[in-house]
């Protein structure tokens, strides 16, 4: 999927290193092969490809995630849509990462063909059906959350009850770290100059996505854009969320979700972290030079 991952273990399993190694590939090269579009041949850029109207039929996981990717559009309010794969590689954020920024009638267009509503899942037959021939799903925002997850699942599988799984940066831990304590976790800081902890959370059997605007961006005609786009304008996303993270029992819904608040921005991305009762640190800039935090009170209570 374009990205790098690793995966600490603390405590020796029924299996050895090469047998977890072994498992942990699998699962990988399971989920790329179905949901990266860095691949030509998988499951959803075959379906981008796909000019039918038709079902098209997917993989029980691919399915999956396109259900949940559903659900966090609406909790939402669409500001998390995987509908806006061709707009991903306008704005030059898709695998070729070329082009310039897109003209105002361009993403007029682009905005007219996506839209989550516009992609219909049928349970029965795991089938999925296009409104219009030329929607294009994006899964970068929630396949490596899943991949954590499936990762997770795999490690239990063989006996590790104690583990940390990062994929791409959507974090997975269980049990205890090597030294028999909490995973410490570091939160970035804003920063495209370099890595710094801003803050550090301890946490455990829980996972964690951190979503920020500083690391993955491009300029044109002088302008710095973010590679999170809002489906609502067609545009990268403008607001003061310099970086938003969540934590979830699930490492899918928490990359979605941590996707969706950038989108959002302080007062939307509250307000929907209270009512979907999510843990919630958003980092802001001051519109100074500064940042601040804000956060939700599932998070608050949770750190103390």
């Amino acid at each position: 999927m374009g990205t790098s991952y690793s995966v600490t273990v603390s405590k020796r399993a029924d299996s050895d290193q090469g047998s977890l190694r072994g498992a942990v590939a699998r699962e990988l090269q399971d989920i790329d092969a179905l949901m990266s579009t860095y691949r030509a041949n998988s499951e959803v850029s075959r379906f981008n490809r796909h000019r039918g109207l038709d079902p098209f039929p997917v993989s029980e996981s691919t399915f999956s995630v396109l259900a949940a990717a559903q659900e966090v559009s609406a909790a939402t309010g669409g500001a998390f849509d995987i509908t806006v794969g061709a707009l991903v590689e306008a704005w030059g954020f898709g695998p070729g990462r070329a082009g310039s920024q897109p003209s105002q009638e361009a993403i007029s267009r682009l905005r007219s063909e996506a839209g989550w509503s516009k992609l219909d899942l049928d349970s029965n037959g795991r089938y999925v059906r296009k409104a219009g021939p030329a929607l294009q799903c994006d899964l970068s925002a929630i396949a490596k959350g899943y991949a954590a997850d499936r990762v997770g699942e795999a490690l239990e599988a063989a006996g590790c009850t104690d583990y940390l799984v990062d994929i791409g940066g959507e974090l997975l831990a269980r049990g205890a770290n090597p030294a028999g304590g909490l995973w410490r976790v570091g939160v970035e800081r804003p920063d495209a100059s370099g890595r710094v902890v801003h803050r550090i959370l301890r946490i455990t059997d829980t996972a964690i996505a951190t979503s920020g605007d500083y690391r993955n961006f491009r300029e044109a005609e002088g302008r710095r854009f973010g590679h999170v786009l809002d489906p609502r304008t067609g545009r990268p996303a403008e607001s003061r969320v310099a970086s938003a993270t969540v934590l979830h029992s699930s490492a899918m819904l928490a990359d979605a979700f941590a996707t969706a608040l950038l989108v959002l921005g302080e007062k939307e991305g509250l307000e929907m972290a209270e009512r979907e009762d999510l843990a919630v640190l958003l980092i802001l800039r001051d519109g100074s030079g500064g940042l601040r935090e804000a956060a939700s009170s599932r998070f608050r209570a949770r750190m103390n």
